[in-house]
């Protein structure tokens, strides 16, 4: 088990959190519109991966991932078009 400082968790929960928000952005063409659907599902993909490598560590402590989840949900369902 990996033993991260409270520094360490505040910039990966942060990180997660990127992660979420351009998730989002893609989904709703707010981000990455100009960009072909490959790149587009390529972004998704990579930071729904992100985010269920960071949410499976276990020493976080009391954050909340309901907004992770939404988003790795949305991820995972994901096509571009």
């Amino acid at each position: 088990m990996e033993d991260r400082t409270a520094e360490q968790l505040a910039q990966d929960y942060s990180a997660m959190g990127d992660s979420i928000s351009l998730i989002t952005a893609v989904i709703a063409g707010d981000s990455m519109a100009d960009e072909s659907a490959e790149d587009r599902q390529d972004c998704v993909d990579r930071n729904t991966q992100h985010l269920e490598l960071m949410k499976a560590k276990e020493d976080w402590g009391s954050e909340d991932f309901t907004a992770t989840d939404a988003a790795i949900s949305a991820g995972n369902g994901y096509t571009a078009s």
